[in-house]
C-alpha cells in the first residue's frame, strides 16, 4: 500500500464541497433537495464573455500563455484597478492565477513557512486555515462575534500580533458572514498592522462587487501609501461575473513577489487557461459587463432581503444582516440539545447532517468555518427554492422535542 504523506493526511476535505456532495447523492436517489451549500451564482456566464472564448478558439488561441497570464489581462486587470479604485499599477504587478482559491495558495506559499504565524479572523472561508497549514506555518484564529457585526477590531488585531506574525488575512465582503467594514474600520486595523515592519495583509476582495445597502468594498492597499509594499490583493472572475467554471483569479502585489509567485506558479501548472483568460479580458473590458454585474446584483439584494426577512420569522434563530457576498449565516444554538425525528442535535455538523437526512435542506455547519453554534446558507438560487427551503427549515424546526 502507498503511504499517504503527512501533508495530504492532515489536509481537511473542504466543508463546503462536502455538503454539495452529500446533496448530489440524494438528488440521484431521485429525492428533491434545497441545496443551499455551494458558493456559486446561480447566473450563466454572460453571452459576450462566452462568445469572446468561442472567438479565442476560433483564432487558435489554445496553447499554452506565459505561467503568470497572458500581457493583455494582466494590462486589463492593471486598468480595472485604475478606474475602479484609482489604484495605478502595471503589469508586473499582476499574476493571473487559476481561480482566487490558487492565487491565495500561491500567495502563502511565497510569503510564510514554517515558525510563521498567520492571522485569520474567525469565522473564515473553509479554505484558509488549510492553505496556510499547507506551508509550514500556523494560523491565530481571532474570535468575532455577530453582536460586533463579526469584525475584528484594532485592540483583538494587536493583541494577536507575535513576534512570529507575518500575514493578516482580511476578506470583505466576507463569506461566510455577509459583513463587509466600513472604510474607517480597515483604516483603524491596518495603522496597526503598519506598527509592525514584519507584518503584511492578504485581502480577499473576491466579493467586491457583491455589496448591499450602504455598505461599501474597501481595497485596502489604496488606504495608506506604505501599502503598495505590504499588501497582496486577491480576487478574481468566479462571483462578481458569474464564472467559476472558467477558473481565473488574480493577484496584485508588489513586483518583486508577484515574480516569486509566478516562479512558484510555473512548477505547479502551466498556465491558467489560454481561453479563460482571452474571456476576461473582454470580461474586463466590455461595456456590457457591468450590466451584467449591475442586473445579477439587483437579483442577490432582493433576494438578501427575502432570506433576512424569512429567516427573522422562525423562532430561535439568530440572524446576522449581510451586506455583501450571497451568504446568509446564522446562529442556530438555541436548538442544540433538542430532538428531531429521534436524532438529538449537539451541535452544528449533527444540525446540519439531521436537517439534510431529514428535511432535505443543506446547509453548511458553522463549525467548518470556525463559528461553531451557527450554519451557513447561499442564497445564489432562485427565489422559489429559497422560499420551499426555508418553508421546510421552518417546519422541521417546529418538530424539536
Amino acid at each position: 500500500m502507498i503511504r499517504v504523506s503527512r501533508l495530504a493526511d492532515s489536509v481537511k476535505p473542504s466543508a463546503t464541497l462536502a455538503a454539495g456532495a452529500k446533496a448530489r447523492e440524494l438528488k440521484a436517489k431521485g429525492i428533491t433537495v434545497y441545496d443551499f451549500s455551494l458558493g456559486e451564482p446561480d447566473f450563466n456566464t454572460p453571452k459576450h464573455i462566452c462568445d469572446a472564448a468561442t472567438e479565442a478558439m476560433a483564432k487558435g488561441q489554445t496553447h499554452y500563455t506565459p505561467a503568470g497570464g497572458t500581457a493583455e489581462l494582466k494590462k486589463a486587470i492593471a486598468k480595472w484597478y485604475g478606474r475602479t479604485y484609482g489604484f495605478e499599477c502595471g503589469p508586473e504587478h499582476v499574476l493571473v492565477s487559476n481561480g482566487a482559491k490558487h492565487s491565495i495558495h500561491n500567495a502563502l506559499a511565497a510569503t510564510v513557512g514554517p515558525g510563521d504565524e498567520v492571522i485569520i479572523p474567525a469565522p473564515y472561508w473553509v479554505s484558509y486555515s488549510d492553505l496556510v497549514s499547507m506551508t509550514g506555518a500556523s494560523y491565530i484564529l481571532v474570535p468575532t462575534t455577530l453582536a460586533a457585526g463579526f469584525k475584528m477590531t484594532p485592540a483583538q488585531l494587536k493583541a494577536a500580533i507575535t513576534p512570529k506574525t507575518r500575514l493578516v488575512m482580511i476578506n470583505s465582503p466576507s463569506n461566510p458572514t455577509g459583513a463587509v467594514y466600513t472604510k474607517g474600520e480597515l483604516e483603524a486595523l491596518v495603522d496597526v498592522v503598519l506598527q509592525h515592519p514584519d507584518v503584511n495583509i492578504l485581502s480577499d476582495e473576491i466579493y467586491e462587487q457583491l455589496c448591499y445597502g450602504n455598505a461599501k468594498p474597501t481595497c485596502i492597499v489604496t488606504l495608506r501609501p506604505e501599502l503598495r509594499e505590504r499588501t497582496i490583493t486577491i480576487s478574481g472572475a468566479s462571483k462578481s461575473y458569474a464564472m467559476t467554471g472558467w477558473r481565473i483569479g488574480w493577484t496584485v502585489a508588489p513586483a518583486h513577489l508577484v515574480k516569486a509567485m509566478d516562479n512558484v506558479q510555473s512548477q505547479e501548472t502551466s498556465c491558467p487557461s489560454s481561453v479563460s483568460q482571452a474571456a476576461m479580458v473582454v470580461a474586463l473590458e466590455s461595456p456590457e459587463s457591468a450590466k451584467c454585474i449591475a442586473d445579477m446584483h439587483a437579483e442577490f439584494s432582493i433576494r438578501r432581503d427575502l432570506v433576512t426577512k424569512l429567516l427573522k420569522e422562525i423562532p430561535g434563530l439568530k440572524v446576522f444582516d449581510a451586506e455583501g457576498a450571497f451568504y446568509a449565516f446564522f446562529d442556530v444554538s438555541d436548538y442544540f440539545g433538542k430532538s428531531f425525528g429521534g436524532v438529538k442535535v449537539v451541535d452544528s455538523m449533527s444540525f446540519c447532517t439531521a436537517l439534510l437526512e431529514q428535511s432535505h435542506v443543506n446547509l453548511v455547519p458553522g463549525i467548518a468555518f470556525g463559528a461553531e453554534g451557527f450554519v451557513r446558507m447561499s442564497f445564489a438560487t432562485g427565489r422559489p427554492t429559497i422560499e420551499a427551503g426555508l418553508a421546510k427549515l421552518k417546519s422541521w424546526l417546529a418538530t424539536a422535542a
